[in-house]
């Protein structure tokens, strides 16, 4: 499993980051609060741990940008703030667990297999901004409102969605079709996802990814290198 860990106090993460290694996770540690966020904008992560006292960025905005953009990993928060309030307040925005410091490793590791199992146990479902996908009901959501796809237009946005951002290959979402299919497919699917800020990009000689409006401009921004 691939995790993030978000948590400025460097002896705690070296051994939160050390115990899970040895559970054979795969777990990347950052300190500050911002450049955690733009990590999670730039990499795809199963499970992220958090701290609340961030520099740069607090762990409870942290919590709300990943779900603001629809990114549904599970969350747990780790934080020496034990008051009522301040649990209810991380749950609410979107967090699945909370744990007070100081705890034990064992019971962190009892926590990632529980929130893991509430996963697996609800509806299987995709999100990528205000794009939703039932997959066990073949069901599109989009801000809220049902999007009727045809079979094929499903397959293909599901597999874009699943990229969470990445490029997926022609070859991959060619399927059985001819290249002219896919063109059309994604002809039809880019101004019903437009109208909710969602683009899908053409990468030239690769494939296509699916991107957040802002995400697009915030690229266009950036000075050429």
């Amino acid at each position: 499993m691939k995790l993030l860990l978000v948590e400025d106090d460097p002896t705690l993460a070296e051994g939160i980051a050390e115990f899970l290694r040895g559970q054979g996770d795969e777990v990347s540690v950052e300190s500050d609060g911002m450049r955690a966020d733009r990590l999670l904008q730039e990499t795809t992560f199963d499970f992220v741990l958090l701290d609340v006292g961030l520099p740069g960025l607090g762990g409870y905005e942290l919590v709300r940008r990943i779900r603001k953009r629809g990114q549904r990993m599970p969350v747990i928060v780790i934080t020496a703030r034990d008051a009522l309030d301040d649990r209810i307040y991380g749950l609410d925005l979107g967090a699945d667990d909370y744990l007070v410091k100081p705890f034990e490793l064992a019971e962190l590791s009892a926590r990632m297999r529980a929130v893991q199992r509430r996963g697996r146990s609800a509806n299987a479902s995709l999100g990528f901004g205000a794009l939703v996908l039932d997959v066990d009901g073949r069901l599109a959501e989009l801000d809220g409102e049902a999007l009727p796809l045809s079979g094929r237009e499903w397959e293909v946005l599901e597999a874009l969605v699943r990229a969470d951002g990445r490029t997926v290959t022609r070859e991959a979402l060619q399927g059985e079709g001819s290249g002219n299919a896919l063109e059309v497919c994604i002809s039809r699917l880019r101004p019903r996802l437009e109208a909710a800020g969602l683009l899908i990009r053409t990468v030239r000689g690769f494939g296509y990814r699916l991107e957040r409006a802002r995400e697009r401009r915030d690229r266009a921004d950036q000075p050429s290198p």
